[in-house]
């Protein structure tokens, strides 16, 4: 559909076809935090940095509308849970893609934990979704990650091409997953699934080469881009670290090149 189509141009470069996704739906799950506060200042300096969109809750809509300055994607995640939850692993849907729509969103976003005590209900509020996203024309972005019981280790290649794949077959049209560790793991996650897939940023890293040399990574694999959260808004310059980020996944510079446009 041309809409879906238009859509996808709003939160993907045209160029690359990759994308740049900061989330900022952290605050649901882990309260206000540092980065979060002032949501036009941040949103501002992920905007100007050449991020491609963002993805927040719908409450932060008018929060984070800026009227000024240079334009981003916005994506609205309809999933939540909270840290103090029973089971913070069981996302419940706080927002529907109609109400997304009515707040201006180009795309909706989804998590879904596989392997969770509730992974039924995830997965059922999944197809709902994605129904509702066809016929609405509104691209989806699935949230994948394997935890349970069973799931020992959630960045092992096996459980997060099969996390991807669920997403793909569930009808997203962008998967994030986390990142496996190496170009040659991912780039397995890549060939097992059949639509766009990012990367998650994961917790705060320690170095700006750690960060930009996962990016990297992830792209040399045919990884579509990232989904990087806390390691954007929370740099200590937002603006500088997403400007490098954009360089290696639209323009495949080097790391050594990212690295040179933060120190810049």
């Amino acid at each position: 559909m041309v809409g879906k189509r238009i859509r996808m141009e709003r939160i993907m470069d045209r160029g690359s076809g990759k994308t740049v996704i900061v989330p900022m739906d952290h605050g649901v799950t882990l309260g206000p935090m540092v980065g979060l506060t002032d949501m036009r200042k941040t949103i501002n300096a992920v905007a100007t940095g050449g991020a491609n969109a963002i993805v927040i809750h719908k409450g932060l809509v008018e929060a984070g509308h800026r009227r000024s300055g240079k334009d981003v994607g916005l994506i609205i995640h309809l999933s939540a849970s909270t840290c103090v939850a029973p089971d913070p692993n069981c996302k419940v849907l706080v927002c529907g893609v109609e109400e997304a729509i009515k707040l201006g969103a180009d795309a909706i976003s989804i998590h879904v934990n596989i392997g969770a005590e509730d992974e039924k209900s995830m997965l059922q509020d999944f197809g709902r979704v994605a129904r509702e996203a066809l016929e609405w024309g509104m691209p989806l972005l699935a949230m994948m990650y394997m935890r349970g019981p069973k799931v020992k280790n959630g960045y092992d290649v096996g459980v997060v091409k099969h996390a991807a794949r669920v997403g793909a077959e569930l009808g997203a049209d962008i998967v994030k997953v986390p990142y496996t560790g190496s170009p040659e793991s991912f780039q397995e996650v890549v060939e097992g699934c059949f639509v766009p897939v990012v990367i998650a940023g994961g917790e705060k890293m320690e170095t700006d080469r750690e960060i930009l040399e996962m990016v990297k990574g992830s792209v040399q694999a045919g990884g579509a881009g990232v989904s990087i959260g806390r390691n954007a808004f929370q740099h200590r310059t937002p603006e500088k670290i997403i400007h490098a980020i954009t360089k290696l996944v639209h323009s495949d510079v080097s790391v050594e090149d990212g690295l040179k446009e933060l120190a810049a």
